[in-house]
């Protein structure tokens, strides 16, 4: 099993691909015809499990470490496809993949409500066209080449999602993504541990805009963020979005338990209902809004993309169970969208009003003030109940119910009765906090 390598490595594999065009990653989806890549992590080696992918109808294993196939007939151990590192080959893949589409590519980064944003913008993009998108949050190191690796060649536009919580994350996706439009949603407190401060945010981030304008691209930039107006100076085009001053623009309604938007200028005025709760996701539809405008979209196919978009997976869900509401934001939080979180709930209608809220994760060492200052903004407004579950919450005097873990304040909700109450629950991925809201949705 020699080791493939030089110029004609890729297009050898991409001959493969081409034959068969689906990816995996994790033998126990392996598909007849899958091209297995044996990735390795601290906890897992996709190399022990090659020979049983390619049992399981994998037409080729690509690995990176030898692997024993004595006893294997040959012509399955002939699909062994040596590499120097399997993921880098991957991420090449690919990128000679992108390189034969001719196609809009546009990439979605920011600190906060980049899903939200990215299944908006496909929900608007696919009225007219064959799109492809990011499933799910796949937009980090892996999630991104197997994302572009899914597009097939009937494509007219391709949507990416990425991820970063390092500098040179999004410089290195944008080599091999290439993309030709891009948008930043915002630049929050997320991830600061790894970027080391906000500025490291604003650069991380602003790598998108920097392939941009030296590719000769096109931003869509929410024009009411000072940060983002700066950061994106330069690029060649720059459309704009936002409540006042710019390409399109848009407000939201009086409807304070569901967003509704109102189109003022840049295209005919309308107004949207969405399915979404929290002012905070204005600017997630205005982009929306903005791209589908830019691509042509018809103002009624735009209108009920977005109306019909039902928000998932504990991302800005609106719940009513019998006489209580559950605001439902737990897949992820940075003291940037708690803070909005709250804002948002202590306008909300409802007499009595419960937080129950997560820690946050991945701040460094400046965890320990970012939480004390969300427990500054709590005590600005009246609770009926705020229960805090584990992290930095735990470290700081306060004199709140506050609870290790997830399932311990799950059994302490059980053991209560709620009529006619609103709950934000919220909190990072590590806190699970959807398990504490569990006992509210049954």
């Amino acid at each position: 099993m020699p080791e493939k390598k030089g110029s004609s490595l890729i297009p050898e594999l991409y001959t493969h691909f081409l034959k068969n065009p689906s990816v995996c990653t994790d033998t126990r989806r392996i598909k007849k015809g899958d091209l297995f890549f044996a990735l390795k992590g601290d906890q897992f080696n996709g190399n022990l499990f090659a020979l049983q992918a390619l049992k399981d109808g994998a037409s080729l294993a690509i690995v990176d470490e030898a692997v024993n196939a004595g006893g294997v007939p040959n012509e399955i151990s002939d699909r062994l496809f040596m590499v120097t590192n399997v993921l880098t080959t991957l991420q090449e893949l690919a990128g000679f993949h992108r390189l034969q589409l001719s196609i809009p590519v546009i990439a979605i980064t920011g600190s906060n409500g980049k899903t939200t944003t990215k299944e908006l913008v496909h929900a608007v993009l696919s009225r007219k066209y064959k799109t492809y998108t990011t499933e799910g949050n796949l937009n980090n190191h892996i999630g991104i080449p197997l994302t572009l690796l899914k597009i097939k060649m009937d494509a007219e536009i391709a949507i990416v999602e990425m991820g970063a919580n390092h500098l040179q994350e999004i410089a290195g996706y944008c080599r091999y993504t290439r993309p030709t439009h891009g948008l930043i949603t915002n630049i929050g407190k997320a991830h600061l541990e790894g970027f080391g401060g906000i500025e490291g945010v604003k650069k991380g981030k602003g790598e998108l805009y920097d392939w941009l304008r030296s590719s000769g691209g096109t931003a869509f930039v929410r024009w009411d963020d000072e940060i983002l107006r700066k950061l994106s100076a330069g690029i060649p085009e720059i459309i704009s979005y936002g409540s006042g001053g710019a390409s399109l623009n848009g407000i939201a309604g009086n409807n304070v338990s569901s967003l509704e938007v109102k189109i003022l200028s840049g295209m005919a005025p309308f107004t949207i209902h969405t399915h979404l709760t929290g002012t905070y996701n204005l600017p997630n539809v205005l982009a929306a809004v903005c791209i589908g405008h830019h691509f042509k979209v018809a103002a009624s196919a735009i209108k009920n993309s977005i109306e019909e978009y039902m928000p998932s997976n504990s991302r800005s869900q609106l719940i009513r169970k019998g006489s209580n509401t559950i605001i439902l934001d737990a897949y992820n939080a940075n003291p940037s969208s708690m803070k909005l979180a709250l804002e948002n709930f202590a306008s909300f209608p409802a007499e009595h009003k419960i937080l129950l809220l997560g820690a946050m994760a991945e701040l460094g060492r400046e965890s320990e003030e970012e939480h004390r200052m969300i427990l500054d903004q709590i005590a600005k407004n009246s609770w009926q109940e705020v229960i805090l579950v584990g992290g930095d919450f735990l470290k700081i005097p306060h004199s709140y119910r506050s609870f290790t873990n997830a399932m311990d304040a799950a059994s302490w909700i059980a053991s209560k009765s709620y009529d006619h109450t609103a709950f934000l629950v919220k909190g990072s991925r590590s806190t699970q906090m959807e398990k504490a809201a569990e006992p509210l949705l049954r």
